[in-house]
């Protein structure tokens, strides 16, 4: 009978954890670079993100050659010249919901929040921090968030051939559908 009861609390224990942790394997991550020239739109469909809304800890992570362009040669030069796929295979984010215990993770609503963390692109780490929105319902997450990104602040050169076509601050937006990870 002991056996019994340790068995049922530390099963419902692992469900009650598992509660607090969403999840999602194909996130969207969207830059866009908007200039005179020429404006660039590249979608990434494949983005892992895990929030453990307990503590507000925040992850993201992608590949950088998932990155979609309307045009071939774009996603090349990204690939290979830019970003150096190859070499620096991952994107990720990790961080924090500042202001996580304003979010009631039990009640449908729109919640806006406060995440700072660090961002590494191209093998190089900065600190990031955003205002984004976590919309609940029906025990269903979404997170999202629009930021800048300076291409230089993470060792990603631009040749000045190509230049005036690459804004010096690209708006990445975050969209992810987070569901509850189930043990």
């Amino acid at each position: 009978m002991k056996t019994l009861l340790t068995l049922t609390f530390f099963s419902l224990a692992a469900v009650a954890f598992a509660q607090d942790k969403y999840f999602t394997r194909n996130g969207t991550i969207t830059f866009y670079s908007s200039t005179p020239v020429e404006d660039i739109k590249a979608e990434n469909f494949g983005v892992n993100a895990v929030l453990d809304a307990k503590t507000g800890d925040l992850e993201f992570s992608l590949l950088m050659k998932s990155f979609n362009f309307k045009k071939a040669l774009m996603q090349e030069h990204f690939n290979e010249n830019y970003v150096e796929s190859d070499k620096f295979p991952k994107a990720t984010f990790k961080g924090k919901i500042e202001n996580s215990g304003n979010v009631d993770f039990s009640k449908d609503g729109s919640y806006p929040v406060q995440v700072t963390g660090t961002l590494t692109i191209h093998g190089v780490a900065k600190p990031v921090s955003s205002s984004g929105t976590i919309n609940i319902k029906s025990g269903m997450l979404n997170a999202n968030s629009v930021f800048k990104v300076k291409p230089e602040d993470h060792d990603i050169a631009i040749p000045s051939v190509v230049r005036d076509k690459i804004a010096n601050d690209i708006e990445v937006t975050v969209n992810v559908d987070l569901e509850p990870l189930k043990k």
